[in-house]
């Protein structure tokens, strides 16, 4: 049976973590001047790298946890945090400019102009923040349908990742640098009450919250 809130609320949390709208820019940066056939491969093979990632760790993540003795309560909190801290980023612009920062970083030590796996797919599609939440999503749901339902909702926003980046370029022209960080801060208040609720889940798990 389809949980649809659980449904509603992976998708939102993994939208605003991955954010597909505030990476486009940085994807227009990224490959400026190449053209739309070198542009479509580069994001499909980032969104490729970066969902065979997440499906590792949406399948395998609670295992490795279990296996070094750290408990699905006490991950959810700690995961509530750096998704509060993300969310703080966002509204204060820290990670975008972090974002640039490596993107920077990559073109000064790669020659090859093909950001395709670092760092479009390893960090800002398949990083901390989005490694940490299909664990906790797949946690919330245990059983190959909850990871199923995870997995397919985590390919929908990468999905949306790569339609994002096809038409880059004309996203950027019609909403703007304003629209843009606007949309980026609304996001991050929806992701710091989503960060909160992760952080009263796990204490819940210990007995410490009703």
């Amino acid at each position: 049976m389809i949980d649809t809130a659980f449904l509603i609320t992976a998708f939102v949390t993994l939208f605003v973590i991955i954010d597909p709208i505030g990476m486009t820019p940085l994807f227009v940066a990224m490959t400026q001047g190449m053209g739309t056939s070198k542009r479509r491969a580069i994001a499909l093979r980032a969104c490729i790298t970066a969902a065979l990632i997440l499906i590792i760790f949406a399948s395998f993540g609670e295992a490795v946890l279990g296996f070094i003795g750290i408990s699905m309560p006490a991950f959810r909190i700690a995961g509530g945090i750096l998704l509060f801290l993300t969310a703080l980023d966002m509204l204060f612009e820290r990670r975008s400019k972090r974002r640039k920062t490596q993107a920077d970083e990559a073109e000064e030590e790669d020659d090859s102009d093909d950001p395709s796996i670092f760092p479009l797919a390893i960090p800002l599609i398949g990083g901390p923040g989005s490694i940490t939440t299909v664990i906790l999503l797949a946690g919330q749901k245990p059983g190959l349908e909850g990871l199923a339902w995870v997995i397919g909702v985590m390919l929908c926003v990468v999905s949306m990742v790569f339609i994002l980046f096809l038409t880059a370029g004309m996203l950027e022209r019609v909403m703007g640098r304003t629209g843009i960080n606007v949309i980026t801060r609304l996001l991050g208040m929806l992701l710091a009450a989503l960060a909160v609720q992760f952080v009263l889940d796990g204490l819940r798990g210990f007995g410490l919250a009703a």
